[in-house]
């Protein structure tokens, strides 16, 4: 039996692909400390932006079919075939269940959500704050009333709360898929965990996606530590012209959860993707010990060690994917 099947749960908790250790009061003790006394430039010593988005660039189709917005972190507009999909889209100030503390932006939005173009599908992987802000969901349930809504097992009773209508939500297991007129979307295995408090930890369900359209592909990775399953994503569901994988937030002590620049590229070849590798979840929030340019430095050192096909945009700029023409902003240099 392969490894991509649909999400087991343990009582009320879902668990990994594969055994998986997330740290819990005693890893944030032994931390503590650490934080205390680190020296790494964990934020921005001189700031940094603004980026502003040109959004006339979205009165136009893609030439190319495939155009992607990085707003920062793992906030992503993807325009693939004719559909607009926001992925895991964080307009909040901070990643914090408070707004007085937390991890706090680099820099502001590149755009108002008001100021963003029709959008067919919003996606959510899973529910940790720096991927489903409440204050972003809230806005955009009120702007965006035509969207659909796709998400993991468990996640829409948090974005009904925030105010997304029932009708528009659409959960998924891993393996199950829906159709958003001409784009396919799939839930697959990740290797993370779930929870917005150390209470409800594995409650609901956390994903990677594919989209597939009629001309392009995409895998977006989410949150996820290394696993074998890799390799039989992209040969089931790929090549893909476009693999967006997490580089940042990783320690030698969360690597079962985070899976750093190095794995990254690790599971960007045992894909066998194709086309670029997007490194996404980092250079926004302050969540680990490294230095905020640390996993962008490294993925560059790995990449040109492996020669692999990076593609790397500047926050908020519309950037069209087309073969052969890698993209390697160096914005984080300043």
């Amino acid at each position: 039996m392969g490894l991509l099947q649909r999400a087991g749960k343990v009582g009320r908790k879902y668990v990994n692909p594969i055994k998986t250790a997330v740290g819990g009061l005693g890893t944030i003790f032994k931390i503590l400390p650490m934080y205390l006394t680190n020296k790494e430039e964990r934020v921005p010593k001189v700031a940094i932006g603004p980026f502003v988005t040109d959004t006339s660039v979205y009165q136009t189709a893609p030439a190319s079919g495939l155009r992607v917005t990085w707003f920062g972190h793992s906030s992503t507009l993807i325009e693939i075939d004719g559909t607009r999909v926001l992925i895991d889209p964080v307009w909040d100030e901070r990643a914090s269940p408070v707004s007085w503390g937390g991890p706090k932006r680099f820099y502001a939005p590149t755009l108002r959500l008001e100021d963003l173009p029709e959008i067919d599908v919003v996606l959510i992987s899973h529910d940790h704050y720096d991927h489903l802000g409440r204050k972003s969901v809230e806005q955009l349930a009120a702007l965006q009333s035509d969207a659909r809504w796709v998400t993991s097992l468990g996640v829409g009773e948090l974005l009904r709360a925030f105010g997304v209508a029932a009708e528009k939500i659409t959960e998924l297991n891993w393996t199950e898929s829906v159709a958003v007129g001409s784009l396919n979307l799939t839930a697959l295995p990740a290797r993370h965990f779930s929870g917005r408090s150390l209470s409800n930890r594995f409650e609901t369900l956390w994903s990677s996606f594919v989209l597939k359209g009629t001309e392009h592909s995409v895998y977006y990775g989410a949150d996820t530590g290394w696993w074998d399953g890799f390799a039989e994503i992209g040969a089931d569901y790929g090549p893909f012209d476009l693999t967006l994988i997490e580089i940042g937030a990783f320690n030698e002590m969360w690597k079962d959860i985070h899976i750093g620049p190095d794995g990254a590229v690790k599971a960007f070849e045992a894909m066998n993707s194709g086309g670029f590798l997007m490194p996404i979840h980092w250079g926004l929030f302050d969540l680990a010990l490294h230095g905020w340019r640390q996993p962008i430095e490294r993925m560059y050192e790995v990449a040109a060690e492996r020669g692999t096909a990076l593609w790397s945009p500047q926050p908020g700029k519309p950037v069209e994917v087309v073969r052969g023409q890698q993209v390697r902003a160096d914005w984080w240099r300043r």
